[in-house]
């Protein structure tokens, strides 16, 4: 059974980030992924860096190579696995890896991963509804504990009238009068 079959989602989406505002797969997952050296699925970028525009592949820079790391508890030594600053991917940069990959074992590792931004995307949109609605739901809540704040102001007071000293009416009496 080939590598690109016994991919689980879950291993694939580990390996996304978010750099630069994009989701991103990095040149050594998608390079284990497809079952090549880094440094082969590097030179073939390099090869064909006109098929790799900005949106599609960018190297990380120093500045986001060091945060980047930081969010791992790594030793500096280790720098991640990685001695040089990585390839970032987009989406569209790995559809076009398997073009410049022209294997089978790519191919169907392709098929897997662009599924997943896929089904990542999916995802989102479904979150995005949801915030939404819970949005909606804080501001209708809000309103109504507005309004029932005020009802219990209004109770308050008809149960706690103000001890005003007012003129009484009705009949008076002697004793009113002293």
């Amino acid at each position: 059974m080939s590598k690109a079959l016994i991919i689980v989602d879950a291993a694939v989406m580990s390996k996304i980030y978010l750099i630069r505002g994009q989701k991103v797969m990095l040149d050594r997952d998608l390079a284990d992924l497809y079952g090549v050296a880094t440094k082969v699925l590097k030179q073939a970028v390099r090869r064909n860096k006109n098929r790799f525009p900005e949106d599609f592949m960018f190297e990380m820079s120093e500045e986001e190579f060091t945060g980047w790391r930081s969010q791992f508890v790594t030793s500096n030594a280790d720098r991640q696995g990685l001695r040089y600053h990585p390839f970032c991917f987009t989406e569209q940069g790995v559809t076009m890896l398997s073009c410049i990959l022209n294997s089978n074992n790519a191919i169907a590792v392709n098929i897997r991963v662009i599924r997943i931004f896929a089904k990542i995307r999916e995802m989102v949109l479904a979150h995005k509804d949801i915030i939404i609605k819970l949005e909606q739901m804080e501001k209708n809540v809000s309103q109504k504990k507005q309004d029932i704040n005020l009802i219990f102001t209004y109770l308050k007071q008809l149960l706690n009238p103000a001890q005003e000293q007012r003129r009484r009416i009705g009949y008076r009496t002697h004793k009113d009068n002293d």
